[in-house]
């Protein structure tokens, strides 16, 4: 907002994330290929809702800078198609938490958008 209150958006972007133990993923757009691309990396949780290595037992750094291998990676022409195969079908399915399906589903919207547009996506 131009007042300089913050927006409905950025104040609930500040409430608590309990982390989905199933891991996490990281969004991109592969314009080459007209995809949108969704890896994903497992965690642990630990005793204080922090995401940790599961080899290591490190915290996580929500920066980046580790080079982890993602456990593995989804690829799809739609915001749809991906949702469905992370979703849907045989399992394991690597999302177990409903807010952290939704919170796939809006990014995956968004990314998609970006792709049609030829714009940059940035990962919420």
């Amino acid at each position: 907002m131009t007042d300089g209150t913050p927006s409905l958006d950025d104040q609930l972007s500040q409430r608590f994330i309990a982390l989905d133990p199933s891991g996490y993923f990281l969004i991109r757009v592969d314009s080459r290929a007209g995809e949108l691309v969704a890896e994903h990396f497992r965690n642990d949780v630990d005793d204080k809702g922090r995401a940790t290595d599961p080899e290591t037992g490190e915290v996580l750094s929500c920066r980046g800078g580790s080079q982890r291998a993602a456990t593995v990676c989804y690829r799809g022409r739609t915001a749809k198609e991906l949702g469905i195969a992370l979703t849907e079908g045989e399992g394991p399915h690597p999302v177990s938490r409903l807010d952290h399906a939704l919170y796939l589903g809006r990014e995956l919207q968004k990314a998609e958008a970006c792709l049609l547009q030829g714009k940059p996506y940035v990962q919420d």
